[in-house]
């Protein structure tokens, strides 16, 4: 073994379906008939990046969690099937409310493939290691646009007094003792290290202070959670977290925000379709950032307490964004955002903040006759009137959403494939698009 040392009954039917059609996504694609204006009301699904660091949070309760707006997406069914393998009995009570009783936990190793199908199996590690002083989880997967080495968490976790190992596959195992509060300064933001953090902290003795940690909306649905549950968690939402441990959580119902993500991507369909869309079930202050671009691209915005409706009438001006940790504009965006400046009027830039291979999707944008040029970091796209219908891939999540805003918009009728990507993140994606008037179906290959 070496040191770790590495940079880089119906709703029960409901799940069964989603969770075995997975593995043969790649065997369907979309087809999408362009040039249909969206318009009518669409509701945004509960938050995947929240879900995705709620479930694992469940294992530290000493009793049963209900857990509300869960999205149907192929990730909460890999969480859950994750949870079932280390002996959780998981419920459905509906197709969005599970209840989970993590009293029956006695595995501390997350099943191989199932980790490799998603990047949010890491948040495993801090919720086992938090309860059980331990955890075996393989390195996970999930989308890839460039290296994310999980060096952040495993600073965060020795800090604690955890120690750690890579064994053979790609498995990382922790392991302590005891686990003590500790401040830990993270170098740059991240998400994923400042979720694992809270996580492996909220139950040892002490106080445990992360500096310069991630500020997202799903950072402060899950402080929330965990304090639903009876932890004392402070800051989420800031750049400094203090957790204060504590010997026990309990049992709690809890309700999922909105996805952000989600909403700001239909409401780029609304505006690259010229369209008229109501968009419902969501947070308007986690969208400033995206509603701020689409205003100053020419779309009209009418925020409301819980909705936010967006039209579209004259053609879409240049802009440039620069992708950033949350207030600034979200990374995930980037390639949604993207479709959009390629038939506006004018040059825009897009330059990516935060991770440094995310526009391998601007390759099939070209293919619809796209006119961007990547140099490093930085996509320069050149408006042009019109995309044309081509046959694309869908290459990750967001590059899978981004593909959709193509066809939506494109001369013709354009195929995506690689579309389990796409479900790994928008729930009943056809189905809504289909209400808002767009013309798309799910086709075997």
């Amino acid at each position: 073994m070496l040191p770790v040392n590495f940079p880089s009954a119906f709703c029960a039917l409901v799940w069964y379906s989603l969770s075995t059609s997975v593995g043969c996504k790649g065997l369907e694609k979309y087809r999408i008939k362009g040039g249909v204006r969206l318009s009518g009301a669409v509701d945004i699904s509960g938050a995947k990046n929240a879900v995705v660091a709620i479930l694992p949070a469940v294992i530290l309760s000493d009793e049963p969690c209900r857990i509300e707006n869960i999205p149907h997406i192929s990730d909460v069914s890999t969480s859950l099937k994750i949870l079932e393998k280390l002996g959780a009995k998981v419920e459905h009570i509906d197709p969005h409310t599970v209840e989970i009783d993590p009293r029956t936990v006695d595995k501390i190793e997350v099943d191989h493939d199932l980790a490799k199908s998603m990047r949010a199996s890491y948040y495993f590690i801090g919720a086992l290691l938090g309860k059980t002083g331990s955890a075996r989880v393989p390195m996970p997967g999930g989308c890839w646009f460039g290296e994310r080495p999980i060096d952040l968490h495993l600073k965060g976790f020795h800090a604690l007094g955890a120690e750690s190992v890579q064994l053979e596959d790609g498995i990382i195992e922790m392991h302590a003792e005891q686990l003590l509060g500790n401040s830990v300064y993270l170098d740059t933001v991240s998400v994923g290290a400042t979720v694992n953090i809270m996580l492996a902290s909220v139950r040892v003795r002490g106080m445990t202070v992360i500096e310069n940690a991630a500020k997202e909306p799903h950072i402060v649905d899950l402080a929330n959670f965990l304090n639903t549950m009876g932890a004392d968690i402070r800051g989420a939402g800031t750049d400094v977290i203090k957790i204060r441990g504590v010997q026990q959580l309990y049992g709690a119902t809890y309700s999922i925000i909105p996805d952000q993500i989600e909403a700001g991507t239909y409401m780029a369909m609304a505006a690259a379709t010229g369209g008229d869309v109501l968009v419902r079930n969501v947070i308007p202050k986690h969208l400033e950032s995206i509603t701020t671009k689409l205003d100053e691209m020419g779309a009209r915005i009418e925020e409301m307490d819980d909705a936010i409706r967006v039209r579209c009438e004259g053609p879409l001006h240049c802009c440039n964004i620069k992708t950033m940790p949350h207030p600034g504009f979200p990374t995930d965006m980037q390639p949604q955002i993207a479709v959009l400046l390629s038939i506006a009027d004018g040059t825009s830039t897009i330059t990516e903040g935060v991770w440094e291979n995310r526009f391998r999707y601007t390759e099939e944008l070209q293919k619809m006759g796209a006119q961007v040029e990547v140099d490093g970091n930085r996509a320069t796209f050149n408006g042009i009137e019109k995309l044309t219908a081509a046959t694309v891939k869908a290459v990750d999540l967001r590059a899978g959403a981004a593909m959709v805003i193509a066809g939506l918009v494109a001369d013709g009728v354009t195929e995506i494939e690689d579309i389990r990507y796409i479900e790994r993140g928008y729930e009943d994606i056809i189905e809504k698009l289909s209400r808002l008037g767009a013309k798309v179906e799910r086709v075997s290959d």
